[in-house]
C-alpha cells in the first residue's frame, strides 16, 4: 500500500468521520507511520494525489476529545478567541496575584482531591477527565491567557459540570496562595508541554522554578502525584532535574512500581492520564518524542 493510499481522509457530510472508524484506529494507524510520511499525508500533494480531503493533526485533536461534543460557539461577550501562543511571565500584568475564589462556588464538593493543571491551555484535557470523574475528584486549571480561561469556563458552563473551574493566573505568583486554601487535599499537579522559552536569558520565563516546585511538593498530599511531560528534551530535562533534585520527598514513580514502563533514560513510555494533550497529539503527529515523568511525594 503506498503512502497516498494510507492518507486518513474524510468520508461524507462534508468531513465527518464515519463512526465505524474509531479515533484509537486512526491515531494508530497515523503515528505507526514515519514522520516523513505523516507530513506527506498531510500535504497538499497527497491531498491532490487522492482528490480527497486528508486528516490533519487539528482533526486528531477533534477526534480525541469527540466525547466532550463541544462546540465552537462562544458568548457574545467573549466574541472570536484569538491564542496568543506565548506570553511574558514575568511582565508586571502578570505580577498580581490572582484572587482566591469562593471554593463552594466553583466546586460543588471542594473537599474531594483536587488535581491542579499549571497552564491548561483550552482546557479540554481537564475537561474529558472532569466529566469521567463528576463525584471523585475536583479539576482547577491555571492559564495565563484569560480569554482561553473565559472560554475554557463557557464550555465548563455548556457541559454542566460541578467540579471543575479556570483560573486566570500566574501559577509562579499564585499557586501557594490558591491551592493553600483550597478545603480538600491536593491530589496530582500536571505541568504538561510548557512554553519552552528557548532561549538562554528568557529561561527565567520557564513556569517550572525551585520557588514552584517548593510550592507543589509543601502542599502536596502524602502519596499525591506530579505529572510532567515535554515534547522539547531541553525543556524535559530541566523539569525533571528540579524535581530530582527534592528526591528527600518525592520520587519518580518506576522507584516505587516496576510495572511502570520507562526506557533507559527513566522516561515514560506512554501517557498514565488516558487522554493525549492538544500539543501532544500536535508533537506526536509530527514525529516529535514526547518526554514524561511522574512523581509521588513519600513525606
Amino acid at each position: 500500500m503506498g503512502v497516498p493510499s494510507l492518507c486518513l481522509r474524510y468520508f461524507y457530510n462534508g468531513g465527518v468521520v464515519p463512526r465505524s472508524v474509531t479515533k484509537e484506529a486512526l491515531s494508530s494507524l497515523l503515528l505507526t507511520l514515519p514522520s516523513s510520511s505523516r507530513r506527506y499525508c498531510c500535504s497538499n500533494q497527497a491531498c491532490a494525489t487522492t482528490e480527497q480531503p486528508c486528516l490533519r493533526s487539528t482533526d486528531l485533536v477533534a477526534l480525541e476529545y469527540a466525547d466532550l461534543n463541544l462546540t465552537h460557539k462562544v458568548s457574545e461577550e467573549l466574541g472570536h478567541v484569538r491564542i496568543r501562543q506565548h506570553v511574558n511571565p514575568l511582565s508586571s500584568s502578570f505580577s498580581i496575584p490572582a484572587d482566591v475564589p469562593d471554593w463552594n462556588e466553583v466546586f460543588k464538593d471542594p473537599t474531594l482531591p483536587l488535581m491542579v493543571d499549571i497552564g491548561s491551555g483550552s482546557g479540554r484535557f481537564l475537561m474529558w477527565l472532569a466529566k469521567r470523574n463528576p463525584e471523585v475528584k475536583n479539576y482547577l486549571g491555571l492559564e495565563i491567557r484569560q480569554k482561553l480561561v473565559k472560554r475554557a469556563n463557557f464550555w465548563v458552563k455548556e457541559l454542566a459540570l460541578s467540579n471543575i473551574h479556570f483560573l486566570f493566573a500566574n501559577a509562579t505568583v499564585s499557586f501557594n496562595q490558591l491551592v493553600s486554601t483550597y478545603p480538600g487535599p491536593l491530589m496530582l499537579v500536571s505541568i504538561l508541554c510548557p512554553d519552552p522559552h528557548f532561549k538562554k536569558r528568557h529561561h527565567k520565563r520557564r513556569v517550572v522554578q525551585k520557588h514552584l516546585v517548593d510550592s507543589i511538593i509543601k502542599n502536596l498530599m502524602r502519596e499525591g502525584q506530579v505529572f510532567i511531560q515535554s515534547d522539547v528534551l531541553e525543556v524535559a530535562l530541566d523539569m525533571r532535574d528540579q524535581f530530582d533534585a527534592e528526591s528527600d520527598v518525592i520520587h519518580h514513580i518506576n522507584a516505587l512500581n516496576q510495572c511502570v514502563l520507562c526506557d533507559n533514560e527513566g522516561w515514560l513510555l506512554s501517557n498514565p492520564m488516558g487522554i493525549s494533550t492538544e500539543r501532544e497529539i500536535h508533537a506526536e503527529f509530527e514525529g516529535a518524542k514526547i518526554y514524561r515523568r511522574m512523581y509521588q511525594k513519600m513525606a
